[in-house]
């Protein structure tokens, strides 16, 4: 294996770990808002991760620009959807979590 291939293994395990502490913070805080910036905010660092894990090993910069493209629409959509989220639960009186 050479040295591209031991990062490349490295920034999709590490995109891995924030996926799954996405999903764990999805899982275990206490209210609508907190799941969403958990969810969002790991899936997108997680996501770009594996996107520069991935652009290591491309053929060919057409690869490279496509998931590029790929990560800054999946950026593009989970934040407006978490936004609109929460702004309708905001609407509809759910009150954000305080202890």
């Amino acid at each position: 294996m050479s040295a591209s291939d031991y990062l490349s293994a490295t920034l999709l395990i590490a995109g891995g770990f924030f996926f799954l502490a996405g999903t764990v913070g999805l899982l275990r805080f206490p209210d609508l808002y907190t799941r969403l910036h958990a969810l969002t905010k790991a899936d997108n660092v997680g996501l770009g991760l594996m996107i520069a894990g991935l652009a290591i090993q491309a053929e060919s910069w057409a690869v490279v620009g496509k998931l590029l493209l790929i990560w800054g629409l999946v950026l593009l959509a989970g934040a407006s959807v978490a936004h609109l989220i929460a702004s309708s639960a905001l609407k509809q009186g759910v009150r954000p979590w305080k202890k």
